[in-house]
């Protein structure tokens, strides 16, 4: 079993602390949920696992070991992939290059996402976004990672695709950790450990199923007070 965690873990981006002590722990063959509204600090905690980003303060612990000092590209090689929201494929490249860079055959791309083999030669930059988050996240189910990022998955896809993209990705052999904004639908009532933050700070931590039945009894719209 793997397990990745972040302990009391501070970023800054200069005068702004983004993430204030935040403690998580995700484990694998598995999937956590880091869930936030933009500005919550989920896409900094990604980053703070794979490295992208420096603690302030705080550790990142991977399997026992202290990996807070551990550049990207050494985490990488032992094992973890990152696919960011952004910038995740190579828009000037072709979709089959773009495959060749990661996998020397790309069946287990195509397996997964069909609709990628028409458009082997079209330029990265000019597919959709659910089409560019298709090929971005075929890097991840061919890596053989033991542990895998993903920010934001299923952004523009439609629902069944967005379905077929968990399923994939909770059937890797490997510790996954997704940031969403919400509970995705094909997660609900599945046993995925959520953790929310809100302002860099974990709000909730505890089952799908638990956040669920948390959020259902949040009021729906404003009070008022005399």
């Amino acid at each position: 079993m793997t397990t990745i965690s972040l302990r009391h873990a501070r970023v800054r981006y200069g005068p702004l602390e983004a993430l204030h002590g935040v403690t998580i722990a995700a484990h694998g063959p598995g999937l956590t949920v880091l869930l936030g509204r933009n500005g919550s600090g989920r896409t900094t905690a990604l980053r703070a696992l794979a490295g992208s980003v420096r603690l302030s303060g705080g550790a990142v612990v991977w399997d026992g070991v202290d990996v807070t000092r551990l550049p990207a590209h050494e985490r990488a090689h032992r094992g973890l992939c990152l696919v960011p929201e952004r910038q995740a494929v190579f828009g000037s490249l072709t979709v089959r290059e773009n495959l060749e860079l990661t996998a020397t055959s790309y069946d287990i791309a195509l397996d997964a996402y069909p609709r990628l083999e028409r458009l082997l030669t079209r330029r990265a930059g000019t597919l959709s976004g659910g089409e560019q988050r298709m090929l971005a996240l075929t890097r991840a189910l061919s890596a053989r990672a033991r542990v895998v990022l993903v920010d934001e998955p299923a952004q523009g896809m439609s629902p069944a695709v967005a379905a077929r993209t968990y399923e994939l990705l909770s059937g890797l052999d490997a510790c996954v950790v997704v940031a969403e904004q919400r509970v995705p639908p094909v997660l609900r009532g599945r046993a995925a450990l959520v953790y929310e933050l809100r302002r860099g700070v974990v709000v909730f931590s505890g089952e799908a199923g638990e956040y669920e039945a948390r959020t259902a009894t949040r009021p729906t719209g404003p009070t008022s007070s005399a």
